[in-house]
């Protein structure tokens, strides 16, 4: 089974090459280096689908959100504190 995380666009390198194109993509309390090829469009503050390394499409927020909640509900976060960085701001 493939399974895509979404994660949040942090920076984006500068590259001579299209193919790349990488950024770092935080994922609850990680950091990662992506290959952000495939994403050409994805900006600082986008959210994108990341599989094996390679951002393969942009999403918006509510459904990185929803992606986070199930996984969350899976107990598959066990090494990741999602809700303290890409947790929904709550209403005062």
């Amino acid at each position: 089974m493939c399974l895509a995380i979404p994660g949040q666009v942090l920076t984006v390198d500068a590259a001579p090459e299209p193919w790349n194109r990488t950024g770092r993509v935080r994922f609850g309390t990680i950091e990662k280096s992506i290959n952000l090829a495939y994403t050409p469009d994805a900006v600082v503050g986008d959210y994108v689908l990341v599989h094996v390394g390679f951002a393969l499409q942009k999403i918006d927020e509510d459904e990185a959100m929803r992606v986070w909640d199930i996984l969350r509900e899976m107990e598959e976060l066990q090494d990741l504190d999602p809700a303290s960085e890409l947790s929904r701001e709550q209403p005062s």
